[in-house]
């Protein structure tokens, strides 16, 4: 491309973005007041009239915190991705946001005066630990962009479930918190704006200074440091600036996804290939598509309808399909497919291993049914008690079971198929199916019973599996495509299921418990249900061993025995759609055993697939049987999801072995 037509091709994209953003404020604010009288009404409005009011005092300054939000957020986006030469990182992905709002949720409930002035600080200090928790994990994979990707989103979910447990114990903050973790850009004054304007100006200055030398990281490492730069210490100014931007944002307003992977992404399409150019195009982008993003949003819907669709859930739909574009013009490192990043111990039978974690299961489960909590203490059923609590207890714990085996078996496929020790069910888009169609289910039959919501949840997973393998043919099941598709996927649909939450209907109670892994609502039905789909499923994974030893040799090895990776790969999506569907409809999408049993199995010494898959099934079940009666008893009267208690004792234990690992 010549250089007038780079200026062209510059001019147009950029032209066109500005233009979308103008014109649609223009008609946002021609919809509140004749635009005739829009310089009177900014700067003299009528205090007795509420359209000056709501002009002066509400839409201009929303106007004015969606360009600032967008404009940091852009530029954090390119720090991020500049600094760690990752075309898919962003505050989002990398989970900062998440950790932000996680502490931000932490803050409103346990210590109130932090969430005033102190907003900021706090959603800094949670974003900073989310980075190093997604630096810790991934360390293990060689940081490729996949396996940075994919720990973001893990770390995400981690506080996404932790920020959801404390939105369950603190029923009176559920909405408000739900409102503003999707990014609410709802303002009464100009405080919020002004604010965020003279700490933009601050850290943007700095930003703008430290543009030359941030350019040195375009660089391989090496190179920079045979010209004398600091690499090491370059790249950690980078990546504090971009925690900055995204602290003052997610203080302000909460979390707004996917405005630092679009707006860097836009700028680099547009032709700004130097660092220098793409820093400040980015966040001139970032400010054009949220301002574009909010009045749209708000022209479309009205009234109660565009409170409770928070912007940033929203600007989803623009992040969402833009992922699922680049994946085919991304060269994504994958991560190695031989090693796992855990020990292994060495020279441990099969046989003995698995009778161990079976005599493990079945004291779990003798616990769970026998041991209890009352007003007065920990209780131990005798067997009259037994027999009068069976049908509340049994259920339940068949459910947990089955549900932990499943999704346990379902991370075990996944991570042999992609050789990624970071893929789990819960990245694939299938969860976030069943929970978009319960919230479809409770918003159009408000009086459906659990068979109902059972129904309308398997059908959101059938379309989120029929999407996904619809998206995998494009790819021929490349399976780094398949995971960064379910997590666009995931993204997409969460849009619609925050906007349910956010309403503050009663019904919100059905699907956060559900979304949380609550097993207190089981029934026969359930536990049934969970063993006959554990019965079928799971012995089909057995019957695929073969193949799964052969996976992660790689592909050229596993063409070379004879072995088709289009069909084969198919089949085992399909087989893991199955069973993630069949295992988060009983027991939600928090759960991460499907991250932890593989791992587990692993480090017990279950090297050949057939092992693993029945030890990776036991472990599974005995997680979420014990994180079941954990759940039962830890806060007696009230009682936690079972989900929700594996994730939280489980996460930080995996993360403790690939930290471990990685150092």
């Amino acid at each position: 491309m010549t250089s007038e037509a780079h200026r062209l091709s510059l001019a147009a994209i950029l032209g066109g973005i500005a233009l979308l953003a103008l014109a649609l404020a223009a008609w946002r604010l021609a919809v509140l007041m004749p635009p005739g009288r829009w310089w009177e009404a900014a700067l003299h409005p009528n205090l007795d009239d509420p359209r000056d009011l709501v002009f002066a005092f509400s839409a201009l300054p929303r106007l004015a915190t969606a360009a600032l939000c967008g404009a940091a957020l852009g530029l954090g986006g390119a720090l991020l991705q500049h600094a760690l030469a990752n075309p898919l990182a962003s505050p989002t992905t990398l989970g900062v946001e998440s950790g932000g709002q996680l502490a931000l949720t932490i803050a409103v409930i346990f210590a109130p005066a932090l969430a005033g002035d102190g907003r900021g600080l706090v959603a800094l200090l949670g974003g900073g630990a989310a980075l190093g928790a997604v630096f810790l994990c991934a360390r293990a994979s060689g940081l490729s962009s996949i396996s940075v990707v994919l720990a973001g989103f893990v770390v995400a979910l981690f506080c996404t479930s932790l920020s959801a447990c404390l939105k369950l114990l603190n029923e009176e903050y559920a909405t408000v918190l739900f409102l503003w973790g999707g990014g609410s850009l709802e303002q009464a004054d100009w405080s919020v704006p002004e604010g965020l304007a003279w700490r933009l100006a601050a850290i943007g200055g700095l930003t703008l200074l430290a543009l030359r030398p941030l350019s040195i990281l375009t660089l391989a490492d090496d190179s920079a440091r045979a010209l004398g730069a600091p690499v090491a210490a370059t790249r950690l100014a980078a990546l504090v600036l971009a925690l900055l931007l995204t602290s003052i944002v997610v203080g302000a307003v909460g979390t707004i996804g996917f405005v630092g992977l679009a707006a860097p992404q836009i700028a680099r399409l547009a032709g700004a290939r130097l660092f220098v150019q793409r820093a400040p195009l980015s966040a001139l982008v970032g400010a054009a598509l949220l301002v574009a993003v909010d009045c749209g949003l708000a022209l479309v819907l009205s009234g109660e309808d565009a409170v409770s669709v928070p912007t940033g859930a929203a600007t989803a739909l623009l992040g969402a399909p833009l992922l699922v574009w680049l994946l085919p013009r991304l060269r994504l490192a994958a991560a190695p497919t031989a090693p796992i990043p855990l020990a292994v111990r060495p020279g441990g039978r099969p046989v003995i291993i698995l009778t161990f974690l079976a005599a493990l299961l079945g004291l779990a489960v003798v616990i769970a049914l026998a041991v209890g909590r009352d007003a007065g203490g920990m209780t131990l059923a005798s067997l009259p008690e037994l027999a009068a609590f069976a049908p509340w207890r049994v259920p339940r714990t068949l459910v947990a079971a089955t549900a932990g085996a499943m999704l346990a078996v379902t991370g075990l496929l996944l991570q042999r198929m992609t050789g990624n020790p970071l893929a789990s069910p819960e990245v694939l888009g299938i969860g976030a199916g069943v929970a978009f169609g319960i919230a479809l289910g409770l918003t159009a039959f408000p009086t459906a019973g659990a068979a109902g919501l059972l129904l309308v949840g398997a059908a959101g997973a059938a379309g989120a599996t029929a999407i996904l393998i619809a998206f995998g043919a494009r790819s021929r099941f490349q399976p780094e495509h398949i995971l960064l598709a379910g997590i666009a996927l995931t993204s997409l649909l969460d849009v619609f299921v925050l906007a349910f939450f956010a309403r503050g209907d009663l019904r919100t109670a059905q699907l956060l418990g559900f979304i949380s892994g609550s097993t207190y609502r089981a029934g026969w039905s359930e536990a049934w249900t969970g063993l006959a789909a554990a019965a079928l499923l799971v012995p089909c994974a057995l019957l695929l061993s073969r193949i799964l030893d052969l996976l992660p040799l790689g592909d050229p090895t596993a063409r070379a025995l004879g072995l088709p990776l289009a069909r084969t790969r198919l089949a085992l999506t399909g087989l893991v759609a199955m069973l993630t569907a069949a295992g988060i409809l009983l027991a939600g999408p928090l759960s991460f055993v499907g991250l932890m049993g593989p791992h587990l199995a692993r480090f017990l010494g279950l090297r050949r697939a057939f092992g693993a898959v029945i030890g990776a099934a036991l472990i599974g079940a005995l997680v979420m049987v014990t994180a079941d009666w954990i759940a039962r008893i830890a806060i007696f009267p009230r009682q936690l999801p079972a989900g929700l208690v594996a994730a939280l004792i489980g996460l930080p234990y995996l993360l403790r072995h690939l930290g471990r690992r990685a150092g």
